[in-house]
Formats: structure tokens, sequence, C-alpha cells
């Protein structure tokens, strides 16, 4: 069970496991959103024609992977009703074989006029197996409140 909006703490450091990108991950990206741009699925194009000097991860794949990587550390699962927002930079490039993990920590954090509700704004830094960030962002939820609470 994720956190309720009174467990979210301001500045509390969150620091998720890692995760390695493969091959496979960026192939069913592809499939999955129908982005087959030569960045992503050719590597001749990306090894001559890219700064990459091969092929890199789809932006918004790690996006979603780095909020999955959020809801396994139990803070958003069953307690998120909604995504209400998110900004996002990307830093660096994510390519197969790259590992990954995110810190992150509650920078907002307020009442809605619902009891049962409240919101919450996380920022999030992506850093890389070599120390580097390479996303950084927030995303903005909307997290239930205990009953009573």
């Amino acid at each position: 069970m994720g956190l309720f909006y009174e467990r979210f703490e301001l500045h509390e450091a969150l620091v998720t496991r890692r995760r390695t990108l493969t091959e496979a991950d960026i192939v069913a990206f592809a499939g999955l959103s129908g982005d087959y741009d030569p960045v992503h699925t050719d590597e001749v194009f990306a090894a001559a024609e890219t700064p990459f000097g091969t092929r890199i991860a789809h932006g918004p794949l790690w996006l979603s992977v780095d909020i999955g990587l959020l809801s396994q550390l139990n803070v958003i699962e069953d307690t998120a009703l909604a995504l209400l927002g998110l900004t996002w930079d990307f830093a660096g490039p994510i390519k197969a074989g790259g590992t990954i993990h995110v810190r992150a920590a509650t920078v907002e954090k307020r009442e809605t006029r619902h009891p049962g509700r409240g919101i919450v704004k996380l920022k999030m830094e992506v850093i890389n197996q070599r120390d580097e960030t390479v996303q950084t962002g927030a995303i903005t939820i909307l997290p239930r409140r205990r009953a009573g609470g």
C-alpha cells in the first residue's frame, strides 16, 4: 500500500532500486507507442548520424519506468488517485545496457476542498550508472487521505 497524503513529509528522501534498460525494452516501447524513429530503432543511422554513437531509449519510456520504480517503493501504489501533472527535462541519453535509479522528494503538499484527498508534488532525479543526472522533473499526484484524517 502506498503513502496516504498525511504520510508525505516535505524533503524526505526516497531512493528507488536500480533498473537496467534492455534491447527488448526499446523494441517493445517502439511497438507500443508506434515511435520507430531511427534514433531508437536503426543502429547504423544512430551510430553515423547522432551524437550518441548508438541508439537511445525513448524519453517517455524512461519517464514511465521512473514512475514505476517510485511505485515499487510503495509510495503511490493503491493510494494515488491520479497523476495531475508533470514537468520533465532530458539532460542525457539512456542507452541499452544503461542502469538508472531515481531520487525523489516531496517538495509541495497541500490540502484540497475534498476531505478524502490531497495534492503532492514530488521532485525526481534520474541517475545513471556513472552517477550522472540524466533526467529531472516533477510529478503532481492526488493521493488519498486516511479515513477520518
